[in-house]
């Protein structure tokens, strides 16, 4: 039952226990009280509203993959760097990786790629064990967290260029 509470909240964190209950054919308190303990638990860590920036007219929001590559410290591993780098406010999140180059990759948002590239020069890169570092900007957002962000988009507006 809990698995089952959990996909749905994380597709849709607004789902009332009632509205849970009645999917997955359970009861409204049992619903309920397997959040509460979830929650509990930290297995929820919190729910977040996701916003499409890209439909304000008014500020311009950036968002960037950043490739670090690691030079490991002994009996620590990556997490001495990796809980480092978790506490900058503009680091989103933090992922260790494996079958890549990168041995981090960090989800970073900013209001220019200029902001971002200061971030990454001035804190990120000169960190001591920070090797290299990679920045992927992104230039549209299909699909993020289970939704599809080019609904209510409408057409796309650019300019045809024909070879």
């Amino acid at each position: 039952m809990k698995r089952k509470i959990l996909e749905l909240l994380e597709k849709n964190s607004k789902l009332t226990a009632e509205e849970i209950a009645a999917m997955i054919g359970s009861d409204e308190a049992s619903v309920a009280a397997a959040i509460t303990e979830l929650e509990n638990d930290h297995i929820i860590c919190g729910y977040q509203a996701l916003v499409d920036w890209d439909k304000l007219d008014d500020q311009e929001r950036v968002t960037a993959f950043i490739g670090v590559k690691i030079s490991p410290v002994r009996g620590e591993g990556f997490d001495r760097i990796s809980a480092r780098i978790s506490k900058f406010d503009e680091v989103k999140s933090v992922y260790l990786m494996s079958g890549s180059s990168n041995d981090l990759i960090l989800t970073i948002e900013g209001d220019s790629l200029k902001e971002i590239s200061h971030f990454v020069y001035n804190k990120i890169a000169p960190m001591d064990t920070v090797v290299s570092t990679a920045t992927y900007f992104v230039l549209k957002k299909y699909k993020n967290h289970y939704v599809d962000m080019t609904e209510g988009h409408g057409e796309d507006k650019r300019i045809q260029i024909m070879p």
